[in-house]
């Protein structure tokens, strides 16, 4: 399982030109789901991103988490996090997990996440085609992979 986490001041996300969700202050994970990820990929990231010390204390020092900001997530299905492009010019997706897989991981995603930091989580919509606006904090983007955690 794969992340990629943004700090935002505020983030959304439009479907059909309707804005389905949106948050202030907090993170926006997009979240790619492979064929071999399981419930043991998905709670190391939550417990991870959860914890996760990228807002600045009073001193400007990277020390809090969502929770301490009293931030939310916002959790967006991006299978395009599994892409290769060894080959070509064109990215393969054969990692990334079908919908049967992907979809029934990404719902325990979206309670997995809430309940690990303990904070409001919104959600694109999975397999649509979402507009995602974002406004970057500072700007601070990590990425997790789940296999790589050893």
């Amino acid at each position: 399982m794969r992340a990629l986490i943004q700090r935002v001041n505020g983030a959304s996300v439009t479907v059909e030109g309707e804005t389905i969700a949106a948050i202030g202050k907090g993170l926006l994970v997009f979240l790619g789901i492979s064929n071999q990820d399981t419930g043991e990929d998905l709670e190391y990231l939550a417990k991870k991103i959860g914890g996760l010390r990228i807002f600045s204390d009073e001193e400007g020092k990277m020390n809090l988490n969502v929770a301490d900001v009293q931030g939310s997530i916002f959790l967006v299905s991006q299978f395009t996090l599994y892409a290769s492009t060894k080959k070509g010019n064109r990215p393969s997706f054969i990692d990334a997990a079908p919908p049967e897989i992907a979809v029934p991981m990404y719902e325990q995603a979206i309670l997995q996440f809430a309940q690990a930091a303990g904070v409001p989580v919104k959600t694109g919509k999975f397999g649509a085609d979402m507009k995602v606006a974002l406004l970057n904090d500072g700007p601070v983007t990590v990425w997790m992979d789940s296999k790589n955690r050893y």
